[in-house]
């Protein structure tokens, strides 16, 4: 059995994976919260540790591996857009919790095998919070009830940063139901218009954190092996997650390994983000024609805890080389493993940029280990000898057209910019637009 090395978040060192029981190997991973469309960064987590799974899966074996991918479907964003557009938060989050699943199937990522939704989970969210007042890491406040921090002496670790850092980076305040402006909340109450449900501190809602420290619980039990998810989450997320589990569960650790993949970023190095405005949904893409192998193989070109530039020339490149790929293992069937190389990189924390070097020469000296290789990183390949259709690209020219004749640069230069990451170039000219391949 190959070993399995993964960065741990906690530790900041390389680790074996030694999973509490090889049987049943349990990871969960922090999923979306369901009030607007996902954008290629939110995908990025969504396609490394599908990635994972697929490896746990051909290591120890697929029915011995349990994978939980939660959705938060209770969250003040998705009850501003209800609100706004005068509709009940179940048909929201079931909309965006719809697009997300099929944005993520175009990008060869499987459903997990346990899929706990916040609003089916709050039974455990009150009953962990029931016990965390009875240890005395909490209170009740004015209808709220407070995780406090101060209770906890190992607060901090996995992100290890002084408290007064953290308070700033989290951006927590005083109130006045708070002993410390860094306690947070678990359970709020909720007024008769917003959704809630009934508890021993009043009629509310959960606080996010509680969310996923009940649900693990729940679904895969106290102490799992692997939690991963973005970056941004560690804090205050995942440190929060941390605390009330181990506190909840008599000092049990939550996880035996934390992960965490880099930021994607769009030109000039800013992180993609909806509050900044630089967000390239995974729906838009496809829309534009891109091909969801390219677009996982674009996710998978550096190793997942490096940042990772989002760029027309990253997908020009991840086009050519799946292109290239294709021709050459056309009619070639999958051998019965994949190679050992790709393995290996993989086995070393994901290390995918080696793994796809290893499927590039495997690809001219052994294509049916290089089908297998490419069945276990989730990628699939576009139809020999295919490119884009003149009908498509002539459209996409068209819709250039009638944006700049209506001065609507905005889309004018996102259809340029398309056309251009597919390798179009466009001639303005008197007659109207021409095109052409590089």
């Amino acid at each position: 059995m190959a070993e399995i090395w993964l960065y741990n978040t906690l530790s900041r060192t390389k680790a074996r994976l030694e999973p509490g029981d090889p049987g049943r190997v349990t990871m969960y991973v922090c999923g979306p919260t369901v009030y607007d469309r996902a954008h290629i960064g939110n995908a990025r987590p969504a396609v490394v540790f599908d990635l994972l799974q697929r490896l746990l899966g051909h290591v120890y074996g697929e029915g011995h591996v349990v994978y939980a991918r939660n959705i938060t479907d209770i969250d003040d964003k998705i009850m501003a857009r209800a609100d706004a557009e005068g509709l009940g938060i179940e048909a929201v989050s079931r909309r965006y919790e719809d697009h997300y699943l099929a944005d993520m199937a175009a990008l060869g990522v499987r459903r997990p095998d346990l899929e706990p939704h916040a609003t089916t989970s709050i039974g455990a969210m009150t009953a962990m919070i029931a016990r965390l007042i009875a240890s005395g890491h909490a209170y009740v406040s004015d209808g709220h009830v407070l995780f406090e921090v101060a209770r906890d002496p190992d607060y901090g670790q996995l992100s290890r940063r002084p408290l007064d850092e953290m308070a700033a980076v989290a951006r927590v305040e005083a109130a006045d139901y708070k002993r410390a402006a860094a306690d947070f909340v678990l359970w709020k109450p909720s007024t008769p218009g917003q959704p809630g449900w009934d508890s021993p501190w009043g009629r509310g809602r959960p606080g996010w954190h509680i969310e996923c420290s009940a649900m693990i619980a729940e679904q895969l039990g106290e102490t799992i092996d692997i939690h991963g998810g973005g970056l941004d989450l560690q804090f205050p997320h995942h440190e929060n997650e941390l605390a009330q589990s181990r506190c909840a569960h008599g000092g049990a650790a939550l996880a035996r390994i934390w992960m965490h993949n880099g930021f994607l970023s769009m030109g000039g190095g800013d992180k993609m983000s909806k509050s900044l405005g630089n967000v390239v949904s995974v729906g838009a893409l496809l829309d534009e024609g891109w091909d969801g192998g390219v677009l996982r193989l674009a996710l998978l070109s550096a190793q997942y805890r490096q940042p990772l530039e989002w760029s027309a020339q990253l997908l020009a490149d991840s086009k050519a080389r799946l292109a290239r790929w294709a021709r050459a293992l056309d009619g070639v069937a999958a051998a019965a493993t994949p190679p050992a190389g790709v393995v290996a990189a993989l086995a070393d924390d994901l290390n995918t940029p080696l793994a796809l070097a290893e499927l590039g020469k495997a690809v001219r000296t052994a294509p049916g280990e290089a089908v297998a290789g490419l069945a276990l990183m989730g990628i699939a390949l576009p139809a020999a000898g295919g490119g884009d259709d003149d009908g498509d690209i002539e459209a996409m020219v068209a819709a250039r057209t009638a944006a700049r004749a209506a001065r609507d640069w905005a889309e004018s230069d996102r259809l340029r910019d398309a056309l251009a990451a597919r390798g179009i170039v466009l001639e303005d000219g008197p007659q109207g637009t021409r095109w052409r391949r590089q």
